[in-house]
């Protein structure tokens, strides 16, 4: 096999990133080996180890940047559409489930990872971006409250569970049936009911009061 040209350490780790990310999308992660990821980018399998201790640690480092890229999008996706909050919803839904469809290795790198019962470093990564992303779904949710789009009977808490549980419902059944071709037209019609959902409760709220 041949090898490439010698790179920094910081160079060769984004490509074995990179490379954990592709395999991960036509395998499962749990099947891949350091030497695939190596034959992935033209290195000895020795060559690996020089950027990365361990294949744990590939995988954390696939995390990191995951929860580093994903936030970063959405929040973009989230500013670009100041005006309404419950656009900037729609905006983060598609934005995620657009992630998805390029990086459909993700997903499974997660779902593998929260099905183990015990606490691992890379369940403690997992959670750490759902944190975030709960984080900034509730606070979309509370800015559509004091914009008065939506009103305080609906439960923020829930809204929040709905939304994630909606993408992850979506992103399910394209692992499922294996075509991610039809994901963002469905995410329209999904999102279409979850927003009817919060309009219709405030709606309801609203003429209980007069």
């Amino acid at each position: 096999m041949l090898t490439r040209t010698k790179l920094r350490t910081e160079d060769r780790q984004a490509e074995l990133i990179q490379a954990a990310l592709d395999l991960a999308a036509i395998k499962s992660p749990a099947e891949i080996t350091t030497g695939d990821l190596a034959q992935a980018i033209g290195i000895t399998q020795g060559g690996v180890f020089k950027h990365f201790e361990s294949k744990e640690a590939i995988w954390l480092a696939v995390l990191d940047w995951t929860h580093q890229t994903l936030i970063d999008r959405l929040l973009q996706v989230a500013k670009s559409q100041q005006t309404s909050p419950l656009q900037a919803l729609r905006a983060v839904f598609m934005a995620h489930i657009d992630f998805v469809q390029t990086y459909p290795g993700v997903p499974r790198l997660i779902f593998q990872e929260l099905q183990h019962a015990k606490p691992t470093a890379l369940k403690g990564k997992v959670q750490l971006l759902m944190a975030d992303y709960r984080g900034l779904v509730a606070g979309l949710l509370a800015q559509a409250h004091e914009d008065g789009l939506i009103t305080a009977e609906v439960d923020t808490k829930g809204a929040v569970v709905l939304f994630m549980g909606a993408v992850q419902g979506l992103v399910m059944q394209s692992l499922v049936t294996g075509s991610l071709k039809d994901m963002a037209r469905q995410a329209q019609v999904v999102f279409n009911i979850y927003e009817a959902g919060l309009l219709m409760q405030s709606v309801a709220e609203s003429r209980k009061r007069k």
